[in-house]
């Protein structure tokens, strides 16, 4: 009999990090029945739309349509919903990918129905439990029973909480899996010459977290920094609509709407951002992923935080975490700008095959 496989995805995050998994399961026929749901946790269906069409995720089995709350309802309400699914279904494994609420609450709903689980993307740790993310990841951790690492800090952190070895799999990252599968999709999205922008004219820049964007003092070292680094380059920034909310609220549209070299945006579709990271001359973040994919192609990263769950990125790769600070973002940009800027390596297994990996391990343990 054919074991039954549910991969659970509810954010764009997400979306990026299962491509290869219809395809991968598709060479199992006798072995594997899958489906894959979607819990609405990203709401944004026009966006939500395009990336499935760009990234070809065209078989939807089970759509919750969650509605938008707080943190504690949406993951409440995927249980509840998500729970109804397995019942019916009867999965012999759950799939889980990243740090996001849908993860937490689709762990919770493997172990209350008995169900294995398997974490795509295990063991990152940024030891800030302030992040909501450190305790999705924390939790889902210890309810899985396969746990996919994408480098070396992941197996070391499970097994120093007390995961047993041989449930741990270092199999890299199904995030490059996509960029590596859609490479020829990103180089013929137009967006350089939509934007009128060159190679390594201009910096890309995603800041949203609440820490950067939420309290006038921050927004203003935030337009500070956009006029300092303006002054050089053209800057892409893809804004969340809650960050041009509170500049709004705060009286600063100005500082950002008339400057001339800075490209608001709304969120951008997978190829074009991919596209803009591949070709700015460096980026500067407090995002997670932006800092593996920069690492795979060699783009300096300037991650505006005090901690990183993805050490690999420092350690191997082109990122370095820094103070929001002007001295050092312009030490560091004069730096990139002379050459003397670390040159970074791609890290081990990072090739592309990490979901074959998986599945040849599913497909011998489950």
């Amino acid at each position: 009999m054919r074991k039954k496989i549910l991969t659970v995805i509810g954010t764009r995050p997400n979306y990026i990090k299962v491509t290869q998994f219809e395809k991968e399961f598709s060479k199992y026929p006798d072995q594997f029945e899958y489906r894959l749901l979607h819990t609405g946790q990203h709401y944004d269906r026009n966006m939500r739309d395009i990336f499935f069409e760009q990234l070809k995720l065209h078989k939807i089995d089970y759509a919750l349509g969650i509605t938008h709350g707080t943190p504690g309802a949406q993951i409440g309400e995927i249980i509840s919903k998500m729970d109804a699914v397995v019942h019916e279904w009867k999965p012999d494994l759950i799939i889980v990918v990243g740090d996001v609420n849908s993860t937490l609450a689709a762990s919770i709903v493997a172990n209350k129905s008995n169900t294995k689980l398997a974490h795509v993307e295990s063991g990152l740790r940024s030891r800030d439990l302030q992040m909501p993310e450190e305790w999705n990841r924390l939790v889902t951790d210890q309810l899985a029973d396969f746990l996919f690492v994408t480098e070396q800090s992941g197996k070391e952190n499970l097994l120093a909480e007390g995961k047993k070895e041989e449930q741990i799999f270092f199999v890299g990252n199904t995030m490059i899996d996509t960029l590596v599968a859609f490479e020829s999709d990103i180089d013929a999205s137009p967006v350089l010459n939509k934007m009128n922008l060159s190679p390594e004219s201009y910096v890309l820049m995603t800041i949203h977290r609440p820490s950067n964007v939420d309290q006038p003092e921050s927004l203003k070292k935030l337009a500070d920094l956009i006029q300092f680094v303006s002054s050089n380059y053209q800057i892409v920034f893809p804004i969340h609509p809650r960050s041009m909310n509170n500049i709004k609220k705060f009286g600063l549209e100005k500082s950002f709407t008339e400057n001339k070299n800075l490209l608001l945006t709304e969120p951008l579709d997978y190829l074009a951002f991919q596209k803009l990271i591949k070709h700015c001359k460096l980026v500067i973040t407090d995002s997670g992923g932006i800092q593996e994919e920069t690492t795979f192609r060699r783009i300096p990263c300037l991650t505006l935080r005090e901690n990183t769950e993805r050490p690999i990125t420092i350690e191997l790769g082109t990122n370095e975490l820094i103070p929001f600070d002007l001295a050092v973002i312009e030490q560091k940009i004069s730096s990139i700008e002379k050459g003397t800027f670390k040159k970074g390596t791609v890290p081990p297994l990072w090739d592309g095959k990490a979901t074959e990996r998986i599945l040849k391990e599913i497909s011998v343990h489950l």
